[in-house]
């Protein structure tokens, strides 16, 4: 890891991170708010319909219960989009970014390798969505706590959330360093990585409010962040090692295919 590089990723990406950190942290207090607001009458009113109650669990999430609604905002579009700014957007632009703007030889022209330059933009992608990932997360027990409900959550568990939470953006970040070393554009790498994680998106949704598509869920990355049973049962270790093992197989391919690759002159 090169010090000069990550001090530079820090001051670069730091008002950045403080926005998105900031906007987590208001949509982390707003699942509690709905949930004390409308998520027991909902749950009561659900009860007495039990065969629409499948069409309620939106992703592995609910309503109706605390965890649910935690669980709720995790697997919501508005919380994916925050967290892509840097597991998608700060990765692609992290080298195809570098080379389209023709800046790449200038960092590569100094005393910095290859696989030290891309550990230290690995470093700083993984710092930035942990950041993130716990700004929701302080946000949903600050909220929980001046409502009262607190108690509802095994608050000893929201540090495994936030591991597991971390862990899954972290392989969606691996995976678009993966492309972005592969690519001397940003569009081509944006591309695959978008089109990974909405179909991952599409398998995880679709399966939790089709019973007949559930088979589909375990091919969606999504699926192995279960924030609700991780808040209820503790770390679902299958999942992490899973998250874990496509996190090593992406930072194993760009080591390789980084140091080798020609950087022709830009266009």
């Amino acid at each position: 890891m090169n010090v000069a590089v990550f001090r530079h990723a820090l001051r670069q990406n730091r008002l950045r991170l403080i926005v998105v950190c900031l906007a987590l942290v208001g949509w982390g207090t707003l699942m509690p708010v709905i949930y004390a607001t409308f998520g027991v009458e909902m749950r009561q009113i659900i009860e007495q319909f039990p065969v629409v109650e499948q069409f309620t669990q939106f992703g592995g999430g609910n309503m109706f219960t605390l965890p649910g609604s935690v669980a709720l905002g995790f697997i919501h579009p508005i919380a994916i989009a925050l967290l892509a700014v840097f597991a998608i957007g700060y990765a692609v632009n992290a080298v195809a970014g570098e080379r389209q703007r023709g800046t790449l030889e200038n960092v590569l022209a100094r005393p910095v390798s290859r696989r030290s330059f891309y550990a230290t933009l690995f470093v700083a992608a993984t710092l930035f969505i942990a950041l993130a990932m716990a700004a929701v997360l302080i946000g949903t027990a600050a909220s929980a706590a001046a409502l009262g409900i607190l108690d509802e959550l095994d608050v000893g568990n929201l540090p495994l959330l936030w591991f597991n939470g971390t862990l899954l953006y972290v392989a969606i970040g691996a995976i678009a360093l993966a492309a972005s070393v592969s690519f001397d554009r940003a569009a081509p790498a944006a591309g695959i990585v978008l089109a990974i994680v909405i179909a991952s998106y599409f398998l995880q949704i679709l399966g939790s409010l089709w019973p007949d598509a559930a088979w589909l869920q375990p091919y969606s990355l999504f699926h192995y962040l279960k924030a609700q049973e991780t808040l209820t049962e503790g770390l679902q270790l299958f999942d992490v090692t899973l998250l874990l093992a496509v996190t090593t197989v992406a930072v194993i391919y760009a080591l390789v295919v980084f140091p080798r690759r020609d950087l022709a002159a830009p266009a």
